[in-house]
């Protein structure tokens, strides 16, 4: 087997356009931490070029690289006969970076939140509202709407990553043969003929018409039901179709058709929420609107994953140094931008300048914080990263390894 570089420039490209993507909700008129005082619908067409699609692609991802992982660990522990490890060090890797950014990380986010959002504002200073940060004081509101804290905010990924991965190794350890079995025949129905983009579209099609009015998009785990659907549907579709060569070159022979479709899908989605901002749109034409977005979710990852396999990009220094930066740089990124926001404030400086500067700032400090960790054996387990950096990306051999590394 040979390394999938494709998909690890496919996961930085991902977190990428993550950063982006937060340094937009600034602007936005969408609920954030903090507002813009320059907030307009402006930049919302645009921010819903990748809205639909972003997070599923992430998740899908992560589930290839969860199943190169299992090959991984299996193959050293077959070589050194012990038994293998996986879910413990996984839960190490995910959940120790999480309740660490819940406790140290994610506050200034939602101290400036309080701030900024607090009727009569906040004015105690940032240390005295960590104390009741940390107490889960639920004090915190404006009418019948109050911040919960502790929170995670941008790092539920790490907690779903983490919650589906424990329901992948147990059904791993109950039912291998099935999931062998389920890879090989959904490999089958991807490959052939227009399948790769008709059956997942319409599984997430289904999702969407069945759950997304009835459950909002909360983060919250418990009740988040269609996020679930559609996430977890991804996460397992990834691990089912990681070793399955012809369905990734179906991504490549479908690119085109799939850049087609999701650009129309973008076109008439934008063109929705523009018509139908202050009207209330038939009820037919809402739930079709629901179908159009699943196409242009799904559309969207078949051409990003397809002309990723297309072009092959290769192995490089720089993989490798992103690869292993990005987990620590997305665990840092949303505190930087909202801190960084919420700073040049005062300035009174115009979006087309301020926008850039926050994106070019972020990116700067989070390497810069990235470079801190990574020289500091205590911080790098915070980060997600091993204690002490012993691997040679050069040794790993198996496909999507520097992928399984951090997601």
């Amino acid at each position: 087997m040979t390394r999938r570089h494709d998909l690890d420039w496919v996961r930085v490209f991902a977190f990428a356009l993550l950063v982006l993507y937060h340094v937009g909700m600034y602007y936005v008129t969408w609920e954030w931490h903090i507002d813009s005082p320059h907030a307009s619908t402006e930049l919302e067409p645009f921010m819903m070029l990748s809205s639909p699609w972003r997070l599923s692609l992430l998740f899908l991802v992560s589930g290839a690289a969860t199943a190169f992982l299992l090959d991984k660990v299996g193959s050293v522990a077959a070589a050194s006969g012990t038994r293998p490890r996986f879910l413990g060090p996984r839960t190490w890797r995910l959940l120790l970076p999480l309740a660490f950014g819940m406790l140290v990380v994610v506050p200034p986010q939602s101290y400036y939140e309080v701030v900024d959002k607090l009727p009569g504002g906040y004015h105690d200073g940032y240390l005295a509202f960590w104390a009741r940060y940390l107490a889960a004081d639920d004090s915190f509101c404006r009418g019948d709407d109050c911040l919960d804290v502790p929170t995670w905010n941008h790092l539920w990924f790490v907690a779903y990553l983490w919650v589906y991965t424990v329901v992948l190794w147990l059904l791993v350890r109950l039912a291998p043969r099935m999931l062998e079995r389920a890879g090989g025949r959904l490999g089958g129905l991807l490959a052939s003929g227009p399948g790769l983009l008709l059956w997942p579209a319409l599984l997430l099609a289904l999702a969407r018409l069945l759950l997304v009015g009835r459950f909002e998009s909360t983060h919250a785990l418990v009740d988040d039901w269609y996020n679930h659907a559609q996430y977890f549907t991804v996460f397992l579709l990834g691990f089912l179709v990681a070793r399955e060569g012809r369905v990734w070159d179906a991504f490549a022979r479908m690119r085109w058709p799939a850049l087609a479709a999701w650009l129309l899908g973008w076109l008439a989605i934008a063109a929705y929420f523009e018509v139908f901002r202050e009207l209330e749109p038939p009820q037919a034409l809402r739930l079709s609107m629901r179908v159009v977005w699943a196409l242009d979710q799904w559309c969207a990852i078949v051409a990003v994953l397809g002309f990723a396999r297309h072009l092959s990009p290769g192995d490089s220094p720089a993989l490798r140094y992103l690869s292993r930066a990005i987990f620590p740089v997305y665990i840092l990124h949303q505190t930087i931008i909202v801190v960084l926001a919420w700073q040049l404030r005062p300035y009174r400086l115009p979006p087309l300048l301020e926008g850039p500067l926050l994106v070019a700032l972020t990116f700067g400090l989070a390497f810069a914080g990235y470079e801190l960790i990574r020289r500091a054996a205590l911080l790098r387990p915070l980060f997600g990263l091993k204690y002490r950096d012993g691997t040679s990306p050069a040794k790993l051999a198996v496909p999507g390894a520097a992928a399984a590394k951090d997601a």
